[in-house]
């Protein structure tokens, strides 16, 4: 019985979620607005914590990320995607929510300016939010990035 609940289940949890493109569909996006990113391990699994994924990310998400760098006027490089290892959740970076970008000194000014600030998060990190809702995490040397719309 317990074979049969995961034999159905296992698809439905393997499901990139609604809305979601696939990582040649974002990265062409991404690279076209001239956002980078690097992996440690040089790689795009989203099954490896080492990797940068864009496999599943919510095309807001992408969109997000494209007018945060056009408003910004900052070079962006994502650091994070869907990759596994990261916390879970509703709103997560396995949901397709979520990006992680390098602290840049020209990234963290622009948000400190344009933002609200919102107080810290359990984990302590800083929070800044954006009049989309959007919210940004100081999360010490990246910034957390939840991308709930495509506006900055």
């Amino acid at each position: 019985m317990l074979l049969a609940v995961l034999a159905v289940l296992t698809p439905l949890a393997l499901a990139a979620p609604a809305g979601a493109v696939s990582q040649s569909s974002a990265a062409a996006q991404l690279s076209a607005a001239g956002i980078t990113w690097t992996s440690s391990g040089g790689c795009t699994d989203p099954g490896t914590s080492t990797c940068t994924s864009f496999e599943g990310l919510r095309q807001a998400t992408v969109d997000g990320a494209v007018t945060l760098d056009g408003a910004s006027g900052c070079a962006l490089t994502i650091t994070g995607g869907t990759e596994t290892g990261h916390a879970g959740g509703t709103y997560s970076h396995a949901a397709g929510y979520k990006l992680d970008f390098s602290r840049t000194t020209c990234l963290t000014s622009w948000i400190h300016s344009a933002y609200r600030y919102t107080g810290l998060r359990s984990d302590g990190a800083a929070m800044y939010e954006a009049s989309s809702g959007n919210v940004y995490a100081d999360e010490g040397n990246h910034w957390d990035v939840t991308f709930y719309t495509c506006g900055c």
